[in-house]
């Protein structure tokens, strides 16, 4: 059986979590520049720890438009 992507659930929640996911992610990073506090995420199937500078880079990125 090969399961469904998460976009193609029937419950709408379930459709909606991984946008949702994606703008609590940036969020995060937005705070953790502002706040110089470090962040560790998955880069390459890497564990990395990501301050200052790498978070700041963030904020100058356009933002997405909320649908």
């Amino acid at each position: 059986m090969t399961p469904k992507p998460i976009e193609q659930a029937r419950n709408p929640d379930l459709r909606a979590a991984m946008p949702a996911l994606r703008r609590a992610a940036l969020q995060a990073r937005r705070i953790a520049a502002q706040t110089g506090t470090a962040l560790v995420v998955e880069v390459g199937h890497r564990i990395v720890r990501r301050t200052g500078k790498d978070l700041a880079v963030v904020d100058q990125a356009p933002s997405q438009p909320t649908p």
